[in-house]
């Protein structure tokens, strides 16, 4: 099983100590790397470096495939319909709905349910997800019963991001680990807005300006879509502030 390293951008170096060793098998280069003489590895794409020992090989894992849930993932959903006891959640194209019980969410009971109509958006954490069962979602921490942010999400758009940047983003450290600043430098330049990511590679943001959101959601998308490194971002983000004002 690949061990998973940390997190490259094109052009990035590679400490000597992650590439792998082995006494019979050549070194393989997987996606996203490329051998740049005489000695170094240089990422081409950027993601998490996936390392495999046994198979001395090593690569780059972009994340972007079909979002397969996960325990104590927090994700986006929108409501398809309701049932008898829950709502029907879609959380990402070409997979089965997931269940979200109409009793997880705060204060929630048999005379005080949420009414949630089709399309509507929720910001929900993965509560159960066994093979060959259907995943189940909660808007409420069970151990307390309160809602720590998760619930309808109200207003706003939502906004398509590769897994590899949904995970980046939810980083604890976001900017040092994941090489995301386009969020904190929008807000530190006098943008104001707030964001919801769900590790389905959903991005929900809301404000009071239509053209901030636009801009907002643009520019993690293009961050994403180009690999664009913290200059690069940067530059984005100044580019972004001067068209809002």
């Amino acid at each position: 099983m690949a061990a998973v390293g940390p997190f490259v951008l094109p052009g990035d170096d590679i400490d000597p100590s992650l590439i792998p060793s082995h006494p019979k098998l050549p070194l393989r280069l997987g996606p996203g790397l490329r051998h740049v003489p005489p000695r170094d590895i240089k990422p081409t794409i950027a993601g998490n470096l996936a390392i495999d020992a046994k198979k001395n090989s090593i690569w780059v894992d972009q994340s972007r495939g079909r979002y397969v849930p996960s325990v104590g993932d927090l994700v986006i959903g929108t409501v398809q319909r309701s049932a008898q006891e829950a709502f029907l959640v879609h959380l990402a194209d070409y997979s089965a709905a997931v269940l979200l019980p109409q009793f997880s969410f705060e204060l929630a009971s048999k005379k005080n349910r949420p009414q949630l109509p089709s399309g509507a958006l929720v910001y929900a954490r993965v509560a159960s997800a066994e093979k060959h069962m259907d995943a189940e979602l909660e808007c409420v921490n069970p151990s307390t019963g309160k809602a720590d942010g998760l619930g309808p999400l109200t207003g706003g758009m939502l906004f398509t991001i590769s897994l590899g940047m949904a995970r980046r983003l939810l980083m604890p450290r976001s900017a040092e680990e994941g090489k995301v600043v386009v969020l904190d430098e929008l807000g530190s330049l006098g943008a104001a807005f707030e964001t919801a990511v769900g590790r389905n590679g959903r991005l929900w943001v809301n404000s009071e300006s239509v053209k901030t959101i636009i801009a907002v959601g643009r520019a993690v998308q293009q961050t994403d879509e180009g690999s664009l490194t913290v200059d690069e971002q940067q530059k984005l983000v100044r580019k972004l502030i001067k068209d809002l004002s």
